[in-house]
């Protein structure tokens, strides 16, 4: 597995735990507002962390870590990222995965096998605006809604989340996402902020009351639904 990249310690990545982060490097798409850009247009130019020495490092913080939040980039591109969920698994820690469910296959069995206990996917706007907001649709919306499906239907406990930006996204947007995922019970809508890393200029946060309009309209069918990351 490539790492490249590793928070040592996040109180907010997984909900209720205390946890490491790990970052991988490639991606998709191209969201603009994505604050990994490094990660996703310069792989290459990234540090590489070896996977010895990570669990090194993990192994050193047993008793005071409780999970590792597993991030990208895009982790579903690495072929081997089921075989380094199994190793973290083993080694007595809870696995965090975030994903933008462009390979539900790979989803499915990470699930089926119980190698995450928590999924966070992106749900980058409604459905009919997925390709402006995310620079392409490879492998396609497709791939998306059974993501959504595999999570809506499963056990393992996840959150849905969008990250909103004013130059991207409308009431329409929530009005779909509402239907979407109707009924679920974590949504989350987060409030853009700008990492100084981001894949391209122009996108700008939305207002309280602006966020505050967009989640009324999703709590029609998500009662759940909040806001996350405003001030």
């Amino acid at each position: 597995m490539e790492i490249h990249g590793l928070q040592k310690l996040t109180l907010l990545d997984y909900p209720g735990h205390t946890a490491c982060t790990v970052f991988t490097a490639r991606c998709n798409w191209r969201c603009p507002f994505c604050h990994n850009a490094s990660l996703v247009l310069r792989p290459g130019e990234q540090p590489v962390l070896s996977e010895e020495e990570f669990f090194a490092f993990l192994r050193r913080r047993r008793g005071l870590l409780d999970g590792v939040a597993v991030t990208g980039g895009e982790p579903t591109l690495n072929r081997d990222l089921p075989d380094f969920l199994r190793k973290i698994k083993a080694e007595g820690f809870l696995v965090k995965l975030d994903t933008n469910g462009t390979h539900p296959d790979m989803l499915r069995g990470i699930l089926s096998e119980g190698l995450a206990d928590y999924v966070a996917m992106d749900i980058k706007a409604g459905r009919s605006n997925y390709s402006a907001v995310t620079g392409t649709l490879r492998p396609g919306l497709d791939a998306v809604s059974r993501s959504v499906e595999i999570l809506k239907s499963c056990d393992t406990e996840h959150e849905f989340r969008t990250t909103v930006v004013r130059e991207l996204h409308s009431d329409k947007d929530f009005a779909d996402i509402a239907d979407w995922l109707a009924g679920e019970k974590r949504y989350f809508l987060q409030e853009f902020r700008d990492s100084g890393d981001l894949v391209s200029d122009g996108c700008s946060a939305c207002g309280a009351e602006e966020m505050n309009r967009f989640l009324s309209i999703v709590r029609r069918t998500i009662p759940g639904a909040a806001l996350r990351g405003m001030d």
